[in-house]
């Protein structure tokens, strides 16, 4: 079930051991919503230990580097990932776009790493307060889907259901703010439309999440959305009492 929503929690650098009883709380809560598929993205010092404890959803990586090996201390390449028992990895996500001065050709080159790994991944775009206010909020996004999608090569027909789009308007990341459901559905549209005139047919494949300061009182409403195939949750994804209900919304959102 490729089409199944795709709730992903990114812990961001949070976590050890300690949370392992709640992500094994999100897990079993995800066995009662079988009509969606379920990630979590922890640091990567626990990538094998979630891989191991979880059955109902998936383990992933927050970043990986493009190169399968080398001299590139402190990086983590997507073989590694591959052998923790990574199922997924999030690629170019704006805090790395901006703490590590990410290019989208750089992000574009991690994707089709992870993608040669046999790794599932979502490659995030979205703009900032300034170039939304601008009006060139879909201009900016149209471009960075076009430079860091993974080519039509590299997305092979095997690889087409291993990959998401996850738009995250800088501005909402973290600071509870949320763009309108009706600005959602546009810059929804406005991605399908580049990944159609890149993919041609296979474009309509992959699933364009939406992320930045999701959470259960807000979940519903933006999942409900058309479009919008999941979500890529921060804070909220910490805890089962936070993510659960977001995973219980794109249940119902499939209804």
């Amino acid at each position: 079930m490729p089409n199944r929503p795709f709730i992903v929690g990114n812990w961001k650098m949070n976590g050890s051991r300690a949370m392992l009883p709640e992500a094994r709380a999100i897990d079993r809560a995800a066995a009662r919503y079988p009509d969606v598929s379920v990630g979590i993205a922890p640091p990567f010092t626990l990538v094998a230990v979630l891989a191991e404890a979880l059955t109902n959803s998936q383990a992933g990586g927050q970043d990986c580097h493009a190169e399968a090996k080398g001299a590139h201390t402190g990086d983590v390449s997507a073989p590694m990932l591959a052998d923790a028992s990574a199922s997924f990895v999030i690629v170019g996500h704006s805090e790395r776009r901006a703490d590590h001065g990410e290019t989208d050709a750089m992000v574009k080159a991690k994707a089709e790493a992870a993608l040669a790994a046999g790794l599932g991944v979502i490659v995030c775009v979205g703009e900032t307060l300034e170039q939304r206010d601008a009006g060139k909020a879909e201009a900016v996004v149209s471009a960075q889907v076009d430079a860091s999608l993974p080519s039509a090569e590299a997305i092979s027909v095997a690889a087409q259901g291993r990959v998401s789009i996850a738009y995250e308007p800088v501005w909402a990341i973290g600071t509870g703010r949320v763009p309108s459901a009706a600005d959602v559905e546009a810059m929804h549209a406005a991605i399908r439309a580049r990944l159609v005139g890149a993919l041609g047919d296979a474009g309509q494949e992959p699933r364009i999440l939406y992320g930045g300061s999701v959470n259960a009182g807000n979940a519903a409403e933006l999942l409900a959305v058309k479009g919008v195939g999941g979500a890529l949750v921060g804070g909220a994804s910490l805890t089962a009492e936070g993510f659960v209900p977001i995973i219980a919304a794109a249940s119902r959102a499939e209804d």
